[in-house]
């Protein structure tokens, strides 16, 4: 499974993603909003869920090297996060859905736990 797999798959905003990023491998998923906690537990190639859509999210997309980063809750990045996502070519998505849901869909689309 891709990211522009899960993208089109949860029908997901995507606001910064080269094509490349979009057609990375999903190797799995975190949920949590702490960056604290995603720096210690998130892990290279997969899914980051969470409602926080400031700049310091790329920051630890990129340091994880997740596949990308899925804004759940409607939340969205100001125009500054959007333009360091796209020059660190860290994909993010959006959902109006909550973590939970967005977790729910990524389990029924196969991503593993």
């Amino acid at each position: 499974m891709t990211v522009r797999e899960v993208a089109e798959g949860l029908g997901l905003r995507v606001f910064a993603a080269e094509a490349a990023s979009l057609d990375r491998p999903v190797l799995g998923g975190y949920c949590g909003d702490l960056l604290s906690c995603a720096m210690a537990g998130a892990r290279s190639g997969q899914v980051w869920v969470t409602l926080q859509a400031h700049r310091n999210v790329v920051a630890v997309a990129t340091l994880t090297d997740v596949a990308c980063v899925i804004i759940t809750e409607g939340a969205q990045p100001d125009p500054e996060t959007v333009q360091t996502a796209e020059r660190e070519n860290v994909a993010l998505l959006g959902s109006d859905r909550g973590s939970f849901a967005v977790v729910a869909g990524l389990i029924r689309l196969g991503v593993p736990a």
